[in-house]
């Protein structure tokens, strides 16, 4: 659990991701034949295709570097707190109460405070609350503060991994499984008659922009994202969907995309024949990078496979490791056998 914990630590919003992809690099580069990174900061890794009649077959994997985060927008002259605007997808009521980190012209620590109960009315207890609603408190003084914090800054959330149960917990499991699970495919995967791009790419989460670029420079014939999705056995959800244990999820559907039934026929098959638990994904909500994946140049056989996870966007995300062991064997497997997917057309 050693790189996934560093994975999930590391502080990496939308548009910073440069301390992630300084542990991912060196990754790539212990199992691609070279790494690039492109101007947005997407790291691609080329492994050459081996044997390969012909020109080979092009697959691309893709998952995200990028947390949801804030961005500070103004300090205010006289208290010193500090007010910010989301980075990516929030739900204000996951960022009460918590440590955060604000990445000024120093780090500078942070709690996302609220008033006490004992002093609400019942409208405001009855209330949640908004993201404008919120701020950041540093324990400094005003003078201080806006010395250390500017507008444009980022803040992240601060927790480590740690076990729960049969589970584990961290900030920013989305999508840091993903390019862990990636990396170990990559790692694990025998040799391919196919050309193998493994892309840790950036800004998935305030829409899809690094693998839209990326895609833009490596034209796959087939596309992979590798990525969380909600489970189906959570608080408050009403079954269907994942359950955490059950293995790897081949995401069918969602806000975004719909998976090429070949690559999802595809992906079972293999499952099937290597014994590897799995399960189905179908929504009318979420994305990711699945649909740039799909729409590049002039299009490419491309879907998805999902780590299940419970609580999503935030600071408790929970998968299991079954599942992520699952999903690793399943790219395993792609990556030998994806020439034998084709080519779009």
């Amino acid at each position: 659990m050693d790189l996934l914990a560093r994975l999930a630590e590391a502080h990496g919003p939308s548009g910073r991701e440069e301390a992630v992809a300084a542990i991912v690099r060196p990754e790539l580069e212990a199992v691609c034949d070279r790494v690039e990174t492109d101007p947005l900061g997407s790291l691609l890794g080329t492994r050459e295709a081996t044997g390969a009649v012909g020109t080979p077959v092009r697959l691309m994997i893709a998952a995200h570097m990028d947390e949801i985060g804030l961005m500070v927008t103004a300090v205010d002259d006289s208290s010193g707190f500090v007010r910010v605007i989301p980075l990516g997808g929030w739900d204000a009521r996951t960022l009460v109460s918590q440590l955060v980190l604000i990445h000024g012209r120093e780090p500078v620590d942070g709690v996302v405070g609220t008033p006490p109960v004992h002093v609400l009315d019942q409208e405001a207890r009855n209330r949640a609350p908004k993201l404008e609603d919120l701020v950041i408190d540093t324990g400094l003084p005003a003078d201080r503060v806006k010395e250390l914090v500017r507008p444009g800054d980022v803040v992240t959330r601060v927790r480590t991994l740690r076990t729960l149960g049969e589970l584990i917990t961290c900030k920013a499991i989305d999508d840091r499984v993903g390019v862990f699970v990636m990396l170990e495919a990559m790692r694990a995967a025998g040799p391919s008659p196919a050309e193998i791009v493994a892309a840790a790419t950036v800004q998935e989460e305030v829409g899809l922009r690094g693998a839209r670029a990326a895609t833009g420079r490596v034209l796959p014939d087939v596309g992979l994202a590798i990525d969380t999705c909600p489970s189906g056995d959570g608080p408050g959800q009403k079954g269907g969907g994942t359950k955490l244990g059950k293995g790897a999820a081949i995401r069918i559907m969602d806000a975004s995309a719909i998976g090429s039934r070949i690559l999802v026929d595809f992906l079972e098959s293999l499952a099937v024949e290597r014994d590897i638990p799995h399960q189905f994904h179908v929504s009318d909500k979420g994305g990711t990078d699945t649909a740039s994946l799909q729409l590049a140049g002039e299009g490419s056989i491309a879907g998805c496979v999902s780590i299940p996870q419970r609580y999503g966007h935030s600071s408790v995300e929970a998968c299991h490791p079954d599942d992520v062991r699952a999903c690793i064997d399943l790219v395993a497997a792609l990556i030998e056998r994806v020439h034998e997917v084709g080519r779009p057309g």
